[in-house]
């Protein structure tokens, strides 16, 4: 935000509701807007002008008082510039008295994906991706640099700090002590955010996500995250983690069909993680055991974490699963137009999936894709995509 400030204002005024006590208590008597931003320029001794400053409100869940503002900028002093931000700010939008609905703009930051992330670490590979198009032949000199590139991703994951301490000094020890310096804070920050929620049900909901799919379990267990569990005593919890964007919810469908959210089962989803990194952290995987090229027990799981993060806004609707007892388990089902899309995850070369070839030969969709470490090419009925262009899918099926 501040570079933001910076690179399109004259200058940007940062307030942090976390460092600055007494901040709250401006949004908090005040209603006109124009007073606020007054007191906010007596706090830097600075007149703020209209387009040309931007006033950045960081840690906003901390004032819900603030947040509800924004709808009085809106309405009343649109030529002033806000920003808001905050830890778990999803959490404060799902509560109706502190969203000012239809007055501010939503954007969502996750943590980079593949594409991003060579961006940020090997541009070239990343322009040379640009250039591929359906039906392209990938020399083995490319492939194999990607991935390697999709290796690393795996064990530095997508998260900005995580990305940048790599980026600079190429240390695998410190991207382990950050990450796991990030998972504690991020444990912490439960009980800091939690609300009404209980934040013991939360943290263990959080720390289940790697036993749960571990185990390849065809649908969240509540028993894995306290024994003799029921829904009812987790289901806030679950959904409180959905909403602060820390676990990623994937229904099961009962009908793999258009429009595929009517068959969804709301009581029949996995969670997954927000970021492969920190899954491949908490899982305690060993680096040498990705670069190395060998199975391990977990692979298969961190695959398909990784996959969901690349696609999981790339199709119209999407991604569920699919389970039956008659043609076994679809990774992912996604939705592309009136096209509903089989989607197989493969962590290595070897791409026997006997689900995913029954799916084929009862449902015959128009499209469907495979994904694995093998090159781009399309089968007889699929498309075989590397996971290093997983975020190209729709483009290459």
């Amino acid at each position: 935000m501040k570079e933001f400030g910076s690179q399109c204002y004259e200058s940007a005024f940062y307030f942090n509701f976390d460092e600055e006590g007494n901040l709250s208590s401006i949004f908090e008597n005040n209603k006109d807007p124009l007073r606020i931003i007054e007191l906010l320029g007596l706090m830097r001794g600075m007149k703020i002008f209209p387009e040309r400053h931007l006033i950045i409100l960081d840690e906003v869940q901390e004032c819900p008082a603030a947040l509800n503002s924004l709808k009085y900028f809106c309405e009343k002093v649109r030529e002033y510039h806000v920003v808001s931000a905050g830890s778990m700010l999803g959490t404060l939008l799902a509560q109706p008295k502190s969203y000012p609905v239809g007055k501010v703009n939503i954007l969502n930051v996750r943590p980079l994906t593949f594409d991003e992330f060579l961006e940020a670490t090997d541009k070239p590979l990343l322009d040379y991706c640009s250039t591929l198009k359906r039906g392209a032949v990938i020399e083995s000199f490319f492939h194999n640099r990607l991935t390697e590139a999709y290796n690393y991703y795996l064990i530095i994951g997508g998260m900005p700090e995580c990305v940048a301490t790599w980026v600079n000094t190429k240390d695998p020890q410190k991207i382990r002590e950050l990450q796991s310096e990030l998972v504690c804070l991020y444990e912490n920050d439960f009980s800091k955010h939690n609300g009404k929620v209980n934040s013991g049900r939360i943290l263990l909901v959080f720390r289940s996500i790697v036993s749960q799919l571990a185990k390849a379990n065809e649908k969240f267990v509540y028993g894995c995250a306290k024994e003799g569990a029921r829904a009812r005593e987790f289901e806030t919890a679950i959904e409180w983690l959905v909403s602060a964007g820390m676990v990623i919810r994937a229904n099961n469908v009962c009908k793999p069909e258009h429009p595929l959210v009517a068959f969804d089962q709301p009581n029949h989803f996995k969670l997954f993680l927000f970021d492969v990194g920190l899954l491949k952290n908490m899982a305690g995987i060993s680096n040498e055991a990705i670069l190395l090229k060998s199975d391990y027990q977990f692979k298969g799981a961190l695959t398909e974490n990784y996959i969901l993060q690349q696609i999981r806004d790339s199709f119209d609707v999407g991604p569920r699963y699919f389970v039956t007892s008659s043609y076994g388990e679809i990774d992912f089902l996604v939705q592309c137009g009136m096209d509903i899309v089989p989607i197989e995850v493969k962590g290595g070369e070897q791409t026997r999936a006997v689900s995913f070839k029954n799916y084929l030969n009862r449902y015959s969709p128009n499209k469907a894709i495979q994904f694995s470490k093998n090159k781009y090419s399309i089968c007889q009925g699929y498309t075989n995509i590397p996971l290093y262009l997983a975020y190209m899918a729709k483009e290459l099926m």
